[in-house]
């Protein structure tokens, strides 16, 4: 029986980053084959969205493998901490985004972009948030992460300059609607200029920033 995937291993000269496996809708048995594809090529991978049964599975072939268990992230081999300069400012409203905000930060330092994670600096409090601006200009790009009513990619669009990418998180109940209140929230922003992605998709804006970031190469 002939493979079901084809693996992309040119991805990077054609685009600068490798190819990231999406693991949420997988079996385990074809995520066994993958890795084994990559331990082959004595390559390193990233995989999302991979829950946590998938995960022990894949641990316990691959033992020395990371994964997240906040945000599903999975890569065969462990990342070196980045000593480089921190880049992108993944900035999440409250502790219950951390599975989104993880996403991206992991996302980035697999990609070799040093990341920052501020959390729980949302506008019910927005003293936290103001106890941080002088750190957040230091950045190049803004990630910023928020469910419930997400007024604080706006705020901080009215405060600092960098190019922002917002992200909704499904993060709330009744009227939140599973993020979509976020989502059209962030789209009608009256800050100029911001990037939104999809619901809870930190990866998607971990990407948007690389490839900003591969411009100013």
């Amino acid at each position: 029986m002939n493979r079901p995937f084809i693996i992309d291993y040119d991805r990077r000269q054609r685009l600068g980053f490798d190819e990231v496996i999406y693991g949420e809708s997988k079996s385990i048995g074809l995520l066994l084959d993958l890795l084994a594809e990559y331990v082959d090529r004595n390559q390193n991978v990233l995989i999302t969205r991979v829950q946590n049964k998938k995960a022990k599975a894949l641990l316990k072939k691959h033992d020395s493998a990371f994964f997240d268990k906040e945000s599903g992230i999975f890569m065969l081999n462990p990342l070196e901490g980045n000593n480089g300069v921190k880049r992108v400012g993944i900035i999440s409203a409250g502790s219950s985004d951390v599975g989104v905000a993880n996403e991206a930060y992991y996302t980035l330092t697999y990609m070799g972009i040093g990341a920052e994670m501020i959390q729980d600096v949302g506008v019910a409090g927005l003293h936290r948030l103001l106890d941080r601006i002088e750190d957040l200009r230091t950045y190049d790009i803004l990630i910023v992460v928020a469910g419930f009513e997400a007024a604080l990619p706006t705020v901080i669009g009215g405060l600092l300059p960098q190019p922002i990418i917002a992200v909704p998180t499904s993060v709330g109940y009744g009227t939140a609607k599973n993020g979509k209140t976020a989502l059209h929230a962030m789209l009608t922003s009256c800050a100029n200029g911001i990037s939104v992605v999809n619901i809870d998709n930190g990866y998607g804006a971990a990407m948007s920033a690389l490839r900003m970031l591969n411009l100013k190469k």
